[in-house]
């Protein structure tokens, strides 16, 4: 075996080693990590294979259609389990299978049998960021974007049609990947390539859900969005718990979207106004990536630090929080070490403390939030602070983003 074959293999199985000590820690860590899957993602899946609703097409549901797919082949490859360890367990099993089966095929468009030294360090970067999220980077819906995300912004650079086409795939199971479309595009290269194909790639998809009768539904998980409360996690709602804290406001649990939400005076005014300041912040973030694309900006060393602005964007102006929202920060982090890795150190370190924080909140912490006790509390607000740092810390690498080409990934 020659070095550089040895050095892949010890990649791969560290890769591997990650994903099941991960989807072990599901098993064992409080406060339910794995809830999502057989509380939600069974029962609607299990619902469309027997006749019953269709989520999305339907009934109006919270995720876009697409979906519901991984869903569904998770119950596919749950089959061999469910006999023997029951459907929960069977489905458990299939759903950590899945996230898996989806990140080798991530993995292997990122390093293959080797890569370069760039890519082999992305990589070690998406398992040290997979083990310190913890088993909310595998045990939820976003989970299966994050491959999807890494392999069609790598694609960006030398396929651009099919990058696009993949980016979009992945926004119609989740949307945020779609900020990794509009970057593409804000940043120049390419551009009509990029819109025609993700165009191209939405009309088919709306296409086939209007004929699978789709209807009044087509666009429902946007209206669901919009009807948030003020989730506990989020930043916006930062203030609010320490106000929980001091007895001046209270948590409540919202059965329609099934999440913990913020009752006090001013947290639906709050909550309001987040939703036109993430319009406001997107848009000013996509302004400056196309100024900065206009005047010379190397488009590979702009995409990484102008989607994870996008993104962190979305992140700090949401009103909702969830933890898995930070597997949203691994593709950006990913494509930054490969495109341009000297000015990602900074941002790589930020992510990955981000990550650490969030898995000490969910699910270490997170049973104490719920009963607004201070180190919780004082750990989400830091992690918050972390997410605004981080902000501040892409546009001002977007504004500094030198001109010329970029070296070969």
């Amino acid at each position: 075996m020659t070095r550089k074959s040895g050095r892949t293999a010890l990649l791969w199985g560290a890769f591997l080693a990650a994903h099941a000590v991960v989807a072990w820690l599901g098993w064992v860590l409080p406060a339910q990590p794995m809830g999502d899957v057989v509380l939600v993602y069974q029962p609607w899946s299990s619902a469309a294979l027997d006749g019953g609703a269709v989520v999305g097409i339907t009934e109006s549901w919270v995720y876009p259609q697409l979906a519901l797919v991984p869903m569904l082949l998770a119950q596919l490859l749950a089959v061999p389990f469910t006999g023997a360890l029951g459907p929960q367990a069977g489905y458990l099993i299939g759903w950590a299978l899945l996230v898996t089966l989806c990140d080798l095929l991530g993995f292997a468009a990122l390093v293959g049998r080797g890569g370069t030294r760039r890519r082999r360090m992305a990589a070690w970067f998406w398992i040290g960021a997979l083990l310190l999220l913890g088993p909310i980077a595998m045990y939820r819906i976003d989970a299966v974007t994050v491959p999807v995300v890494i392999a069609g912004g790598l694609w960006l650079a030398q396929r651009p049609r099919v990058g696009a086409a993949l980016l979009t795939i992945g926004a119609w199971v989740k949307i945020w990947p779609g900020a990794v479309v509009v970057a593409a595009i804000a940043a120049g290269r390419r551009s009509w390539q990029v819109l025609l194909s993700a165009a191209s790639v939405t009309i088919v998809i709306i296409g086939v859900l209007l004929m699978l009768g789709a209807g009044g539904n087509l666009l429902g998980f946007l209206g669901m969005q919009t009807g948030r409360g003020l989730q506990i996690e989020a930043v916006g709602a930062t203030p609010f718990l320490w106000l929980v804290l001091g007895g001046a406001a209270r948590i409540e649990y919202s059965y329609e979207i099934l999440t913990f939400q913020i009752a006090a005076p001013g947290a639906d005014v709050v909550s309001a106004l987040l939703t036109p300041l993430m319009a406001l912040v997107v848009a000013g973030i996509l302004i400056l990536g196309v100024v900065r694309a206009r005047g010379g900006a190397a488009w590979q060393r702009l995409l990484p630090p102008l989607t994870l602005a996008l993104v962190t964007g979305l992140m700090v102006t949401n009103k909702v929080g969830s933890p898995q929202f930070h597997t949203w920060l691994i593709p950006p982090v990913i494509l930054w070490i490969v495109f341009d890795r000297v000015r990602s150190r900074t941002a790589a370190l930020l992510v990955l403390a981000l990550c650490a924080l969030t898995f000490t909140i969910y699910p270490l912490t997170y049973d104490q939030l719920l009963r607004a006790e201070a180190l919780p509390v004082l750990l989400l607000t830091a992690r918050n602070l972390l997410l605004v740092v981080l902000l501040v810390h892409a546009v001002r690498a977007v504004v500094r983003v030198p001109r010329g080409s970029a070296t070969p990934t």
